[in-house]
C-alpha cells in the first residue's frame, strides 16, 4: 500500500506540474472536461427522451453546474493548482524526510580483511608446474613404449578444473612427502587421437573415442622425471620407492 500511495502521489505531482508549466496541458484538460460535458449532455438527452421533462430539468441543472465548474477552473486555474499543491505538500514532506529504520548489529563491517585467510577460506588454487621441454618426450625409448607421445596434449587448461586441482594436490604431496617431482605425460585426449591410438593395437589402448576418461578431461598419465629425463623403466635407487607411491609399472603413474 505504501508503494502504491507513493506512486499515486508521484503521478499526481507530475500532472500538476504539467498543468502549471505548459499552457497546452491546461488547454487539453479543459477540452477533455468539455468533451466529458458533451458526452454527459448526450447521455442526459437520451434519458430525457425516455423520462420526459423532469429529466430534462435535471440535465439542464447538471449542464449548468458543469459549465460553472469549467468556468471557475478557467478563471482561477492557478488558485486551484496551488490549493492542490498545498494539500499534497505535507504528505510529500513526510515521505521524503522519513528515515529508513535498520535493526542494530547489521551495519557494514569496517574491519580490514586478511587476504591470506580469505584465500584459505575460498580454497587453495594450485598452479600447474612449468612445462617440460618438448624434446624430453621425443626419445626413442619413449616412442617405443608410448607411441605418438610427443604429440600428446599436456595442457592443464583442457582438463576438468576440479580434476586438475586434485592432480596438482597429488603432485604437491609427492614433492613435499616423498621428495619427487612429477610431470604430466598426457592429459586431455581428443576423440580423433583416441581412435588413432586404438588403431595401433590393444597393446597401446583398447578404448575407442568416447570410451575412456581422457575425452572428458578426467584422466592423465604422469611420470617422475629423474634428473630431468623421463624413463618408462624405473632404474636406480629411487625406482623401488617410486613404485610404492605411484600406480602403474615403472615410473609411470595414471591419475
Amino acid at each position: 500500500m505504501f508503494v502504491l500511495a507513493v506512486a499515486a502521489y508521484f503521478l499526481l505531482a507530475c500532472l500538476l506540474s504539467w498543468l502549471i508549466l505548459f499552457p497546452a496541458g491546461r488547454e487539453f484538460l479543459l477540452q477533455a472536461l468539455a468533451g466529458a460535458g458533451q458526452r454527459l449532455q448526450q447521455g442526459f438527452g437520451r434519458i430525457a427522451q425516455r423520462q420526459g421533462e423532469g429529466v430534462v430539468k435535471i440535465q439542464q441543472a447538471g449542464n449548468e453546474s458543469l459549465r460553472g465548474v469549467i468556468a471557475f477552473v478557467r478563471r482561477h486555474y492557478l488558485l486551484c493548482v496551488g490549493g492542490m499543491w498545498l494539500i499534497l505538500l505535507p504528505p510529500r514532506v513526510a515521505v521524503m524526510s522519513g528515515s529508513k529504520t535498520m535493526l542494530g548489529g547489521f551495519d557494514a563491517s569496517t574491519r580490514e580483511v586478511n587476504v591470506q585467510v580469505a584465500d584459505i577460506l575460498a580454497g587453495e588454487q594450485l598452479v600447474p608446474p612449468p612445462a617440460l621441454p618438448p624434446l624430453i618426450f621425443a626419445t626413442v625409448e619413449l616412442e617405443q613404449e608410448r607411441p605418438m607421445l610427443v604429440s600428446a596434449s599436456r595442457d592443464w587448461a583442457l582438463m576438468n578444473p576440479a580434476y586438475a586441482q586434485l592432480l596438482l594436490q597429488a603432485f604437491k604431496i609427492m614433492k613435499e612427502k616423498h621428495g619427487y617431482d612429477m610431470a604430466i605425460l598426457e592429459g586431455y585426449r581428443s576423440p580423433e587421437r583416441q581412435n588413432t591410438l586404438a588403431a595401433l593395437g590393444a597393446s597401446v589402448t583398447k578404448a575407442a573415442a568416447f570410451q575412456s576418461w581422457p575425452q572428458d578431461g578426467l584422466d592423465a598419465d604422469c611420470a617422475f622425471p629423474p634428473a630431468g629425463k623421463l624413463g618408462l623403466a624405473g632404474t636406480g635407487p629411487w625406482a623401488s620407492r617410486e613404485s610404492a607411491v605411484c600406480t602403474g609399472t615403472g615410473d609411470v603413474g595414471h591419475a
